[in-house]
């Protein structure tokens, strides 16, 4: 696609726009699955983060998410409430609260699978596409961040 110089690109041929309505598609699929498993999508990645390593403190979660931890904070207070983790005190450093799977969020892992089917399913992209695609939004997130690709 050719567009005159100082033209902005058609919508469609923007990159951000691409991979912004494609995760707000990936929401709306997803929501109808996170409703009955009783989180919302923030919630379900702050779970993901502590299925990754469990004791966390508020400040790595946040990292994690590329979130404040001023936005962590209601969210954990939500699921603590619900039962899927507890947060403590770290004893080394009173100032920094922990988190903690609780059985109910541990359980959700397994659950949460469903996630990723529908995902698949729905995009008709195999695992080894659904790899690749993911590896290269993970490769531009680094540039753009000047982090490492995870």
């Amino acid at each position: 696609m050719t567009t005159p110089i100082g033209e902005p690109l058609p919508l469609d041929a923007q990159l951000c726009f691409s991979l912004y309505s494609t995760s707000i598609a990936i929401n709306r699929l997803y929501k109808p699955m996170l409703d009955s498993l009783g989180v919302t999508y923030p919630q379900y990645l702050v779970l993901s983060t502590l299925w990754e390593r469990d004791g966390q403190t508020i400040s790595a979660i946040a990292d994690r998410l590329a979130l404040e931890p001023s936005t962590i904070t209601p969210l954990m207070k939500r699921l603590e409430t619900a039962g899927f983790v507890a947060r403590k005190r770290n004893p080394k450093d009173e100032r920094q609260v922990q988190v903690f799977l609780q059985p109910k969020g541990r359980a959700l892992r397994s659950r949460a699978s469903c996630l990723t089917d529908a995902l698949l399913a729905n995009s008709r992209l195999s695992v080894p596409q659904m790899v690749a695609l993911n590896d290269q939004v993970l490769r531009l997130r680094a540039a753009l961040t000047g982090g490492d690709a995870e």
